[in-house]
């Protein structure tokens, strides 16, 4: 049998670029959903090896300063706690421990 009802045009398939990661997107309007996703070309970090092992050897010599500055600030903290303990022990022999009597254990 042979339809009288003329037959609609199918949509293509457009084209659309993500805003978040410019990444290239396929979508079927028909289904309304993305059929194909082309991820965005990233570029290269490093331009040759040698520019790539430089930023190798200064990350290491940036991680090894920072390694020393908390050794040292380790070293010098626990000198401080030692101080402040030396002299809360002083202070606490100097003052007596006094029992406040209150008015309650009178009775």
């Amino acid at each position: 049998m042979i339809s009288s009802m003329p037959r609609q045009k199918k949509a293509d398939a457009f084209e659309v670029t993500c805003p978040h990661c410019n990444a290239s997107l396929k979508v079927d309007p028909e289904v309304r959903a993305v059929i194909a996703h082309t991820p965005p070309v990233t570029p290269k970090t490093f331009a040759d090896m040698e520019q790539a092992a430089r930023a190798m050897r200064e990350q290491e010599q940036r991680k090894e300063s920072i390694f020393r500055q908390s050794v040292e600030a380790q070293k010098h903290q626990a000198e401080t706690l030692e101080k402040k303990f030396q002299e809360a022990v002083k202070r606490a022999k100097e003052a007596p421990d006094t029992v406040k009597i209150r008015d309650f254990d009178l009775d």
